[in-house]
């Protein structure tokens, strides 16, 4: 089976790699010609110039590029893979978008005949690297077999939610938790410094318990010394959480942890972090920490501390 892969970022490099070394006829794009140079060059597999001519023969394309405009160019624009594919063929949208183009997109390739499945990842960098991601399908049951030995090349779980957008729909409630999970690592770990408590022991004692996440156990140490330069990326978590939002306002959800996330992850920006792990917000409350600390009674003339979020946020 040849399968084209676009887009080899932080999770596309090594979710095509495992293609390659799975023995699939793989064959990649993308846009930054010296990164397809720099993967041909430690797997087996072929570099193409343009999503379509990734798209040429292939039974399968996978897309893991940014965000809705960029999937709509790869596999809709000049050279895009859709316009390459043959009746029979299927994409998989690795990309976390918006539910609406996951629809949109599965409309386009049913017309010619093209399968389409919006699978979004979980399990971060460490997951696609060592092939055990969490991959969240929607579509067709049919097409969703079709395409599960590709999955299994990277995916530990591979789950099939229901219709096209469901999947996108999924994602979206795992940057939620996620988004949740962040800032209570973060406050509890400032919490803990500023009360003077020895980490290398509050951390054994509370990641054995209900307290425990993934988060806790994989970047409690590294928030602790306030390394950040690897991981999912300030901005593109708030990407995903602003997605998040759109959704359920339009749906008149309440959202209120997960706004908060983002007022956060855009505070981060501002601050020049947007490259950096999401755990990097714990800096915010590290700052917010070292103001002078108000009185139990405030004066009726007080004024509350600045809010280090921005306006828009």
């Amino acid at each position: 089976m040849q399968v084209g892969f676009v887009g080899l970022g932080t999770m596309g490099f090594p979710m095509a790699g495992h293609l390659a070394r799975a023995g699939f006829d793989t064959v990649v794009y993308n846009r930054t010609e010296t990164t397809a140079a720099r993967w041909s060059a430690v797997q087996r597999g072929r570099v193409a110039a343009t999503p379509a001519q990734a798209a040429a023969g292939s039974d399968v394309v996978c897309v893991c590029v940014g965000a809705d405009d960029d999937v709509r160019s790869v596999l809709l624009g000049p050279d895009g893979a859709l316009g390459a594919l043959a009746p029979g063929a299927t994409i998989v949208d690795h990309t976390t978008t918006s539910a609406e183009l996951a629809v949109e997109i599965a409309a386009r390739a049913a017309e010619v005949g093209v399968g389409f499945v919006d699978a979004p990842v979980s399990g971060g960098q460490a997951g696609a690297e060592a092939g055990r991601l969490s991959v969240m399908c929607g579509g067709e049951v049919d097409t969703v077999e079709r395409v599960r030995p590709v999955l299994a090349a990277y995916g530990a779980t591979i789950t099939r939610i229901g219709p096209v957008g469901t999947g996108q729909l999924t994602k979206m409630v795992n940057q939620i938790l996620v988004a949740g999970a962040i800032e209570g690592a973060a406050e509890a770990l400032n919490f803990a410094a500023a009360a003077g408590l020895d980490l290398d022991q509050v951390l054994p004692a509370v990641s054995g318990g209900a307290a425990s996440s993934w988060y806790l156990t994989n970047r409690a140490a590294t928030m602790i010394r306030d390394e950040f330069d690897f991981g999912f990326a300030v901005d593109w978590m708030r990407k995903d959480l602003r997605i998040c939002l759109a959704e359920a306002a339009r749906r008149g959800v309440p959202v209120p942890l997960t706004e908060l996330a983002e007022g956060d992850l855009a505070a981060s920006q501002a601050r020049g972090d947007g490259q950096l792990d999401a755990t990097a917000v714990i800096r915010l409350r590290r700052l917010a920490t070292a103001q002078p600390a108000t009185t139990a009674q405030p004066s009726a003339t007080a004024q509350p501390a600045d809010d280090t979020r921005p306006a828009d946020a």
